[in-house]
């Protein structure tokens, strides 16, 4: 069945943020993604959906620069980031993501020191993009978790000592500390309570409305990327069954994947 592409809702746009063109990628005999292509507007969010399996996660890798493909390439509209972000050398990728992309995991220990303060946590990032007046590091750090509502009263606390909430939200602060052009979440609610769940949500959507960020999120919930996401972009064994306006996609699936996935959750 041939894919739906519909352009991202609210604003017009003339180019994309993020475009990543015909990615594939292989383990041995195993084909994660291929020829996969994605595309991320100024200020909207992209919801990735599918199965375990589907290379959603392989793919926020490659927008993260953390794997490179065999195949394809990878563009961001941004000022002194020209040509295929592939083809930098390991040093300028890590500056890059230090600076503008931030990146929240499902496993916090993934993304942060767990012994570690809260606020040195998000300090750290700032570290890496060359900052080291302590007063500046400290008081950034504090504006970061206080954007990502998180109590200030345990700015010093460990995140080995915090729930997976107040986890999370130290990540979220990490991740937008410097202010990213892009703002990639791995299955940020897994794990959490329901209240907690929808607490976090609601962060993520004022963060995005205030700060117009350009998000990517990947998750199996489809119950959390309705609440977020623009435009849907529907993953089945590694490859790109479905793409549209995200309440097109739940109220009339195109694929019968989709169809599936949309219907075992009504």
């Amino acid at each position: 069945m041939t894919t739906m592409t519909l352009e991202p809702p609210r604003l017009v746009r003339t180019k994309p943020l993020l475009e990543i063109r015909d990615v594939s990628r292989s383990y041995g005999e195993v084909r994660a993604l291929h020829k996969v292509s994605a595309t991320a507007y100024p200020g909207e969010v992209l919801g990735i959906v599918g199965e375990s399996g589907s290379g959603k996660s392989t793919l926020l890798r490659m927008m993260n620069l953390e794997e490179l493909p065999d195949s394809g390439s990878y563009h961001l509209d941004l000022p002194d980031t020209p040509g295929d972000l592939f083809e930098l050398d390991r040093f300028a990728r890590r500056m890059l993501c230090a600076t503008r992309i931030g990146i929240v995991y499902q496993n916090p220990h993934l993304g942060l020191l767990m012994k570690h303060s809260s606020s040195g946590n998000v300090a750290e990032r700032l570290l890496i993009a060359g900052e080291r007046r302590f007063g500046v590091l400290r008081e950034k750090a504090r504006e970061a978790l206080s954007a990502s509502e998180f109590p200030l009263e345990r700015l010093d606390a460990p995140p080995i000592e915090l729930s997976g909430g107040m986890q999370q939200r130290v990540q979220l602060a990490k991740a937008i500390a410097l202010e990213p052009a892009l703002l990639l979440l791995d299955e940020p609610t897994t794990g959490l309570d329901v209240s907690v769940q929808a607490l976090l949500l609601d962060t993520l959507k004022r963060l995005q409305q205030e700060r117009k960020i350009t998000m990517v999120i990947v998750s199996h919930d489809l119950g959390v990327i309705r609440t977020l996401a623009d435009r849907v972009m529907v993953m089945r064994r590694g490859e790109v069954v479905e793409v549209g306006l995200a309440d097109q996609v739940f109220q009339d699936p195109q694929h019968p994947y989709t169809q599936q996935l949309v219907h075992a959750k009504l």
